[in-house]
């Protein structure tokens, strides 16, 4: 009798003994839709790890990180998680609806599914149309802005790790500057671009997705709304749905809808660089195809670095330019396609 309190003493001790805590995190699920056969978890340029996904988008794998956010990316969209050594993190994703169908279960599951949630209110939160309104106005929905990330964080907070909350709080406070100082650099473009209101625009002859090649020389005659993009651009993306609508509503008009990639190798990883300009290329073809792009798609001959790019002093995409019949220069930075400015800008033009 004795031998078997004993015993039993020994295995409540066992039992009751606490697990050291995991100096790792645990990371896996499942991808449908895989757009590569890997993942990849990067935090700048002090960590990168890629995980092998399997073939039915399976994958499993541990990290050793310190705790904060990392980007998670899919080989073609990515998105912010937040990782912190002991958590045991499994997500299921559908990359055609990628920020839609990001679920996380699991140690850790709180503050990521927050982190999810917070990508889906932010795509529209600030409108380009943001930068157009006259500064009081401006003000305003600045204010408005800030209210609603505040009230976003108030709801969805139960939970989260403390870091991350810290963090969260001192992006909202950050926001109201960090916002107001763009505005302001916004006015400075302007007057900046003015100097090549009405001169001859640099020129392109570029290849066009179609075959052969389109030069501006090509299109005199009308007026050229240009869009300078990249398929690795997140930003220029989402410009398309608006630029289909502009280009649907003027198409009986005297005006051309020109697209220039400026894809060069950017988001392509290759041996050499002449492979991964030659994997850009064919993103850029993918892509003209998979989001039924219309207008004009031309790719610039030599990426950022040709005459057309650096004769606008383009360091920055999405850009917007818009030419008259004539060859010259209308408006060198002209509003994007989801601003309600650009329709108000074509509709006043004469002659189209």
């Amino acid at each position: 009798m004795k031998k078997l309190v004993l015993a039993l003493s020994i295995l409540a001790v066992v039992a009751c003994k606490e697990e050291a805590p995991k100096d790792y995190v645990t990371l896996s699920g499942k991808i449908e839709n895989k757009n590569s056969d890997s993942l990849f978890v990067v935090q700048g340029r002090t960590f990168s790890k890629t995980i092998k996904l399997n073939e039915d988008g399976t994958f499993s794998d541990t990290l050793k990180v310190k705790t904060g956010s990392y980007i998670f990316h899919d080989g073609n969209e990515s998105t912010n998680i937040f990782l912190k050594n002991g958590y045991d993190l499994n997500l299921t994703l559908d990359t055609k609806e990628f920020d839609e169908s990001l679920k996380f279960t699991g140690n850790g599951a709180e503050s990521n599914n927050y982190l999810s949630k917070k990508a889906i209110m932010q795509e529209n939160l600030v409108e380009p149309s943001l930068f157009d309104l006259e500064e009081v106005e401006f003000n305003a929905k600045v204010v408005e802005l800030e209210k609603e990330m505040s009230d976003f964080l108030e709801k969805n907070s139960k939970n989260l790790d403390s870091t991350l909350l810290a963090r969260e709080k001192i992006e909202i406070v950050q926001f109201k500057p960090g916002i107001t100082g763009f505005y302001k650099q916004q006015q400075a473009r302007a007057a900046q671009f003015a100097s090549f209101i009405g001169k001859p625009a640099p020129s392109f002859d570029f290849e066009n997705a179609k075959g052969g090649k389109t030069s501006l020389e090509d299109l005199k005659g009308k007026y050229v709304y240009i869009d300078v993009w990249a398929t690795w651009c997140g930003p220029c993306i989402r410009e398309i749905p608006s630029l289909k609508e502009i280009e649907k509503d003027f198409h009986d008009k005297n005006i051309e809808f020109v697209s220039v990639s400026v894809d060069d190798g950017r988001g392509y990883k290759a041996d050499t660089r002449e492979e991964s300009a030659k994997l850009a290329h064919e993103g850029w073809k993918k892509m003209i195809a998979e989001k039924e792009l219309g207008g004009i798609q031309i790719i610039s001959d030599n990426g950022w670095k040709s005459e057309f790019v650096q004769g606008f002093k383009i360091n920055g995409i999405p850009r917007f330019i818009l030419i008259d019949p004539a060859g010259n220069v209308v408006n060198a930075d002209a509003p994007r396609p989801s601003s309600p400015k650009l329709r108000e800008v074509l509709n006043g033009l004469e002659n189209i």
